[in-house]
């Protein structure tokens, strides 16, 4: 199992050791969720602009055409 060490402010360590605390979560259990749904985040916000980007000239429709269309 791999090992990170973080440099830190006094400040910054109370604050991140406090918020996982609150969470009643392990330190280093907080810290990975942490960073995992950064990751997690930045792919879809890539996934998204690049699908976004595939589809810009496409036809679209709002939610309310789609509901009229359908009869709903």
């Amino acid at each position: 199992m791999g090992r990170i060490s973080l440099r830190l402010t006094d400040k910054e360590d109370a604050l991140i050791r406090n918020y996982a605390k609150v969470y009643d979560m392990e330190l280093s259990s907080f810290i990975r969720e942490v960073v995992m749904e950064k990751i997690e985040d930045d792919y879809d916000l890539k996934l998204f602009d690049k699908i976004w980007e595939e589809t810009k000239d496409e036809e679209t429709y709002s939610h309310e055409e789609v509901k009229k269309e359908l009869g709903l």
